[in-house]
């Protein structure tokens, strides 16, 4: 490759004055973004391009061989990037790992030739994946959301790279700038951060498409919560550095060609928080939240005028009254229970759910009627549980 060739240079032509790089300048600036943002499949993408071009490596029968070339490739990557970052060109010292991993490939079998040929793959994909790696990773999210599931290339190491095979369990995450806020440097500063989620321990795949941020994340054996409690820290952090997203998460997936489905519903999600800063998860909701998540001017109409009115004077009062209806059905319509969970005289709680009934015109003792007060308190936003999970 060009870094062996340039090994074999003299020192004069290596380390020769060189006029230094602008690590403030915008353009180099969002350069390394981009490499930074993307290096996990760049690398992924170049030890790919040079297992189909190179033979020799698929060839070789040592189990090490993968392993170490995707190191090596990282390690040159990371030179890189620094010199990006720190305004300084790479020096000769920084590629004696070089000189090393070329002696190993010997003994694995790969001949220096080969060993620079793919040295140069892995250069190539560098600078290709600088320019395009962006533009491939926004194609192959159009792709997944038009449902194809057969990839080749870069997009197959892209995939790789994040995990993600065609019957990998998964979930989408849909996420926007809260509020009014328009940032397009906080909004690939908050990709970076939802990058770093973890399901299985891989990296996730984010993509900024137009003024949202889409996540594609393997899930874990144990279920979606890991990687929605990582999302949580990520927006956490964000917020501390005046970033405010709010983000919708699907429930789990089978595979790749359930993305698209698994996509809109992250983005009803999403929506469920309206303007609010947050992350809405399906997959700890309950089929009635669910039901209830969308903003439904309809479904509000339907609601009794007597209840309506309820459900406002109770929330503007301090909403004592609500919080005994919900506890009393989380105690399966068993008033002495909900006393005891509120540690209230169970009088008092008879007391409340008899106003609750004069108010309402329902009659308590009916699953019927408390369904009905309990679909119009998450519809009217008064749930307490439904409040509390909106703005986690």
């Amino acid at each position: 490759m060009l870094t062996g060739t340039l090994l074999r240079l003299p020192r004069t032509c290596q380390d020769a004055n060189v006029e230094p790089i602008n690590a403030a300048d915008p353009a180099i600036a969002r350069i390394a973004l981009g490499v930074r943002s993307s290096i996990d499949d760049l690398v992924a993408a170049a030890v790919q391009e040079i297992w189909d071009q190179v033979p020799a490596y698929p060839g070789s029968n040592d189990a090490q061989l993968r392993a170490d070339v995707t190191g090596h490739v990282r390690a040159i990557f990371d030179v890189f990037l620094a010199g990006l970052t720190g305004g300084q060109p790479a020096r000769r010292s920084e590629f004696t790992m070089t000189r090393e991993q070329a002696t190993r490939r010997v003994a694995q079998g790969i001949t220096l030739a080969d060993f620079l040929q793919a040295f140069r793959i892995g250069q190539l994909t560098l600078w290709h994946g600088v320019a395009e790696s962006d533009r491939v990773r926004r194609d192959l999210l159009e792709d997944l959301l038009a449902r194809r599931a057969s990839f080749t290339g870069a997009k197959r190491a892209i995939l790789r790279a994040a995990g993600l095979g065609a019957d990998t369990r998964l979930l989408v995450a849909s996420a926007v700038l809260a509020g009014d806020q328009s940032d397009l440097h906080a909004l690939r500063d908050a990709a970076l951060a939802m990058g770093r989620t973890r399901g299985n321990g891989a990296r996730a795949l984010v993509v900024v498409r137009q003024d949202e941020i889409v996540l594609v994340a393997p899930v874990p054996r144990g279920g979606a919560e890991p990687v929605v409690a990582g999302l949580r820290r990520a927006c956490a952090g964000l917020r501390q550095r005046q970033i405010a997203l709010a983000a919708g998460v699907s429930t789990v997936r089978a595979g790749l060609p359930e993305v698209a489905d698994a996509y809109a519903e992250a983005r009803i999600a999403r929506d469920g928080l309206g303007t609010a800063a947050g992350v809405l998860a399906l997959p700890l909701l309950s089929s009635l939240d669910y039901l209830v998540l969308r903003d439904d001017e309809t479904a509000r109409r339907l609601i009794r005028p007597e209840v309506r009115r309820f459900v406002e004077e109770d929330t503007a009062a301090g909403g004592a009254l609500i919080a005994t209806l919900v506890e009393f059905a989380a105690s399966d319509l068993n008033a002495v229970a909900a006393a005891e969970r509120l540690h209230l005289h169970v009088n008092t709680a008879y007391y409340r759910l008899d106003r609750i009934a004069e108010r309402t015109g329902c009659d308590v003792r009916r699953l019927a009627d408390v369904m009905e007060l309990l679909i119009a308190l998450r519809l009217l936003g008064a749930f307490p549980a439904a409040r509390a999970t909106r703005t986690s």
